[in-house]
């Protein structure tokens, strides 16, 4: 939610229903994608979607046509799954990689799961307790009549309780995890997946990485002041404000990953390599006969004219203007 209920004349405002109180609102809906590897969330793109339905406000009139501007407050009166693959669509033209799309079950449809599919994009998302269809052995099975139809899992983690393999009404071939919900312990949750590859466990704990998003809402919201910290009607300046502050968040998730994610601790490497790169060769050479001949006064008179024997074989091998830069002579018999 990106409450306005105090304005008025902002551009584009709608009225929303807030599903998890049942309360209505002013303002836009919010649509945000990111990326995460399990560690650091970094926001990708979001739209700030208005309604056609129940909206208060027009777009400004104004508006030149050829502008960015222009394209985004048509954006903001598309359907969410519309805009969904447009940011996918813009993500993977700018170089962004992935290997699954998660998303929560608002989104975990049919025709969005096929569009992102066709992206070469695997999909793992919960699945809403609706009228949805699923195929199996010819028969069209609801959520819950596909969860007695699914088989109990054998797993360490005791949440786990039944899977199966299925196909969307699509045709799409998918595997539904069904897990128990935490805080109603009769009631189980159902996780969907594209990748049959994968193991009841992983696409538990591969969809867990999603809770990254909700941080960040939080995160934003609260600490960034997202919403709050700026007064103005155009919808340009809403854009900007949530740029800024996705910005900010950006850099701090950098600078976290820095100080706790030991796969940053490069300085370390690289403060080694320069005292490597100060150690001249010559004088590596000479450590590493030092060391030698060390080691061969600790050792026994046999073990010791076998390092001699050795070393001396391989000191006249190396080449005269390597034997020119060290002091060979200590080392002969």
């Amino acid at each position: 939610m990106f409450e306005r209920n105090r304005s008025k004349a902002v551009e584009l405002l709608a009225r929303f229903k807030d599903h998890a109180t049942g309360a209505y609102y002013k303002g836009f809906r919010m649509l945000t994608m990111g990326w995460s590897d399990g560690h650091t969330f970094l926001p990708l793109d979001f739209a700030l979607l208005s309604s056609g339905k129940s909206a208060i406000n027009g777009m400004n009139e104004k508006i030149d046509k050829r502008t960015n501007g222009y394209k985004r407050r048509q954006e903001a009166l598309l359907s969410a799954p519309q805009v969904i693959v447009s940011m996918l669509d813009r993500a993977l033209a700018a170089g962004a990689t992935a290997s699954y799309v998660l998303m929560d079950s608002w989104f975990t449809h049919a025709p969005l799961i096929g569009e992102i599919a066709s992206r070469g994009l695997d999909v793992i998302g919960m699945v809403k307790n609706d009228n949805k269809r699923f195929l199996v052995q010819g028969r069209k099975l609801s959520l819950k009549e596909l969860y007695t139809a699914a088989s109990p899992v054998q797993s360490k983690k005791r949440g786990i309780l039944r899977s199966i393999r299925t196909e969307l009404a699509s045709g799409i071939p998918v595997h539904v995890v069904f897990v128990r919900h935490r805080t109603k312990k009769n009631e189980w949750l159902a996780v969907l997946t594209t990748d049959l590859s994968l193991s009841v466990e992983d696409v538990i704990r591969i969809y867990g990485i999603r809770w990254g998003i909700e941080v960040f809402f939080k995160c934003t919201k609260s600490l960034l002041r997202l919403q709050k910290e700026f007064q103005g009607r155009s919808y340009d300046l809403l854009i900007s404000h949530t740029t800024i502050v996705f910005s900010r968040y950006i850099l701090l998730a950098w600078q976290h990953r820095q100080s706790t994610d030991a796969r940053s601790f490069g300085g370390l490497f690289y403060v080694l390599c320069d005292e490597v790169g100060t150690l001249d060769w010559a004088i590596a050479l000479q450590q590493l006969l030092d060391l030698i001949n060390e080691i061969t006064t600790k050792a026994g008179k046999k073990l010791s004219a076998l390092i001699q024997r050795q070393l001396q074989q391989w000191i006249a091998t190396l080449p005269s203007y390597i034997k020119a830069c060290l002091p060979i002579s200590c080392c002969e018999s």
